[in-house]
């Protein structure tokens, strides 16, 4: 029988104590909340050499962490057979152009039609098994309704590593993605940066909220304007943006424009005060809007330098046609 493979992490000395689950779901952000949780009732995680099976239980700042991963274990989803847009695909990954509307693992309210059922069919039993039986390969997501490119590991030493270039976010490594979305208005400074923590919200558990300094997760994103729309000597109805990230938290960029008070255009979640505005578009663009059914926002850059050559691999995916229908009838570019 294989043998587990165990992860150690020295937690920051620091930082204050706090749920030992929430400070291996940042030490370890290839493995969901609700899989650590698992991990620990089931005695796979020890603090300083000691089991604890409470995720609640506090973690002490430069406590030593272990977790003995178990042996993969064959993936539950059911293969399904659908048309994926490969990018790439060898021995160790496989990159996809994600459409908008694919779920990217089963979930409730999602067991079938996922990415990962499509995987299964396509892949076989080649993927790796550290992400758990419900989300085999699975290194990083992308929201249901944003389309784009994502990399998915085939093999365990393919996901280790690819984890690894995510969690440290391009600092040291040739990790880099970008974004495409087209935002209400014009942020001002037209380049900039936004650094705020996040949290779920308390008011809305679907939606994440700016929180105060050390009551969140801290998220970066950098942004510029590339074009603005609407007619001359007008305010601009909206600009096309490109956002990279130096952190990858859920909804990140959605909420950060919002913050801005620039929202994307079709975010029913964070840009539902700025319906009225689709009054002053164009009619097609209205037209094209109201057919969207989701925020404008599109992975359009993956860089990450390949688990088992070293070589860096980059990939580039222009907007989908349905936001670039949109773009276009936005009006004139300015």
């Amino acid at each position: 029988m294989q043998s587990p493979h165990t992860r150690l992490v020295r937690l920051p000395a620091a930082a204050p104590p706090e749920r030992l689950d929430r400070a291996l779901t940042a030490a370890w952000p290839d493995l969901s909340r609700s899989r650590l949780q698992a991990l620990i009732r089931g005695g796979a995680v020890s603090v300083d050499g000691a089991p604890v099976l409470d995720p609640s239980a506090k973690a002490a700042p430069g406590a030593e962490v272990a977790l003995a991963e178990p042996p993969p274990a064959p993936a539950l989803p059911q293969p399904e057979a659908m048309a994926l847009a490969i990018v790439h695909e060898d021995d160790d990954l496989i990159v996809i152009d994600k459409p908008a509307g694919l779920v990217v693992h089963p979930g409730a309210g999602n067991e079938r039609g996922t990415l990962v059922n499509a995987l299964i069919a396509h892949c076989g039993t080649s993927l790796s098994g550290i992400g758990g039986v419900a989300r085999p390969g699975i290194v990083h997501r992308l929201d249901k309704d944003t389309s784009g490119l994502l990399v998915v590991a085939k093999t365990d030493r393919a996901h280790r590593g690819l984890s690894e270039q995510f969690a440290d976010h391009g600092r040291t490594g040739p990790l880099e993605r970008a974004y495409l979305a087209i935002a209400w208005g014009v942020p001002e400074p037209r380049r900039g940066t936004v650094a705020t923590d996040l949290a779920r919200s308390h008011a809305n558990r679907e939606k994440i909220a700016v929180v105060a300094q050390g009551r969140g997760r801290h998220a970066i994103t950098h942004y510029g304007v590339l074009e603005t729309f609407g007619p001359a000597g007008e305010e601009p109805l909206a600009s096309l943006v490109r956002c990279t990230l130096e952190t990858g938290r859920t909804h990140q960029i959605r909420v950060h424009l919002a913050h801005l008070r620039h929202p994307l255009l079709g975010d029913a979640t964070y840009g539902a005060g700025f319906r009225t505005k689709a009054a002053r578009l164009p009619p097609e663009a209205q037209a094209d809007l109201a057919a969207l059914g989701r925020q404008a926002l599109h992975a359009a850059l993956l860089q990450f330098g390949h688990p088992g050559s070293g070589e860096v691999m980059r990939f580039e995916s222009d907007l989908p046609p349905d936001l670039e229908r949109l773009r276009a009838s936005l009006g004139p570019v300015r």
